[in-house]
C-alpha cells in the first residue's frame, strides 16, 4: 500500500536529532522525499543516510535558520534533487539550557532564558525570540513563493504546550511559542486562497536529547512531572512525527489554522 505522503516532498528543520529527526523518518517511511537539514552536519548526513539504509529518499541540507540565503538554498537544493516542496516542518526551537544543543541551530544562551522575567537578560531574551519565532518567519518566507506557484503546499509549525499555558518560569520561551502559535493562524488565513495549509502542534514533554533527557532521567524530576500527565509518560519523538505525518497527509486537507496539542492530558487540566 502506498504511504500516507507518498511522492511528497518534506523540508524539516533541526533534523538531524531529536523531534525533528523523527518527523522526518516518520515521513520518509509514509513515502515522501526528505530533505533533512540542521547544521549538525555529520549528525545530519547520518540522519539522512539511516533513511536511505531503510529505504526512504533523503538528502541532507546544511541550514542556519537564522540566515536567509542559507534558507533560499536549502528550499533550491530539494526543487534541484526532487523538482518540488510539499512541506515544511519548521522544527527548530528551544530555550535556555535546550539552545546550548546544537541542533537548535543556535548557539548557547544563558539559562536565565529558562528563569521567570525577572532573571531573563535582554540577550536572552532576543535570542530564544530569534531561535523559535524569527525562524519560523524566515522558513514561511522562503517557501511561500514556491508553494503558491504549485497552489499547494503545507506548513507545519513546531510550538509547546507552553504556547498555550503558562509555568513559574521560562517566559521568553512562552512569549516565543506563543508568537509561533499566532503567527501559524495568521499565515494560514493569508495563505488558504494559495491552498497552503498552516498548522502548529504543541509537544508536551518529550523524551529526546539534551534537556528534557537530562530531565526525564532525573528521578526527582521526573515524578514531579509524571501526575501532571494523565496518560502516566512522557512523549516520545514518534508521538510528534505521527502528529506531523497527518498534517502534512491529504487526510488533513480541510485542516489549517489549528493547533494539534500532543500532551498527554497535560493542558486538559
Amino acid at each position: 500500500m502506498p504511504g500516507r505522503v507518498q511522492g511528497k516532498v518534506a523540508l524539516i528543520t533541526g533534523s538531524a536529532r531529536g523531534l525533528g529527526a523523527a518527523c522526518a523518518t516518520v515521513l520518509a517511511r509514509e513515502g515522501a522525499k526528505v530533505v533533512v537539514t540542521d547544521i549538525l552536519d555529520d549528525d545530519g548526513e547520518r540522519r539522512a543516510a539511516l533513511i536511505r539504509e531503510c529505504g526512504g529518499d533523503a538528502i541532507y541540507v546544511h541550514l542556519n535558520v537564522l540566515v536567509r540565503t542559507e534558507w533560499q538554498h536549502a528550499v533550491e537544493r530539494a526543487v534541484q534533487t526532487y523538482g518540488r516542496l510539499d512541506v515544511l516542518v519548521n522544527n527548530v526551537g528551544g530555550g535556555g539550557a535546550a539552545l546550548a544543543g546544537a541542533a537548535s541551530g543556535a548557539a548557547g544562551v544563558p539559562l536565565s532564558a529558562l528563569g521567570n522575567i525577572e532573571q531573563a537578560t535582554k540577550e536572552s531574551w532576543e535570542r530564544v525570540q530569534d531561535v523559535n519565532a524569527t525562524s519560523t518567519f524566515l522558513g514561511t518566507q522562503a517557501v511561500v513563493p514556491l508553494m503558491r506557484r504549485q497552489a499547494s503546499g503545507c506548513i507545519i509549525n513546531i510550538s509547546s504546550v507552553y504556547g498555550i499555558v503558562g509555568s513559574q518560569g521560562a517566559a521568553a520561551y512562552h512569549a516565543a511559542k506563543g508568537a509561533v502559535r499566532l503567527f501559524t493562524k495568521a499565515t494560514a488565513m493569508q495563505l488558504a486562497k494559495d491552498g497552503i495549509r498552516v498548522n502548529s502542534i504543541h509537544p508536551g514533554h518529550t523524551k529526546s536529547y539534551g534537556l528534557v533527557s537530562r530531565t526525564w532521567m532525573d528521578d526527582q524530576r521526573r515524578e514531579e512531572l509524571l501526575p501532571k500527565y494523565p496518560l502516566g509518560r512522557l512523549g516520545e519523538p514518534e508521538d510528534i512525527g505521527y502528529g506531523a505525518l497527518f498534517l502534512a497527509s491529504d487526510a488533513s486537507s480541510f485542516i489549517t489554522g489549528v493547533e494539534l496539542v500532543i500532551d498527554g492530558g497535560y493542558t486538559a487540566q
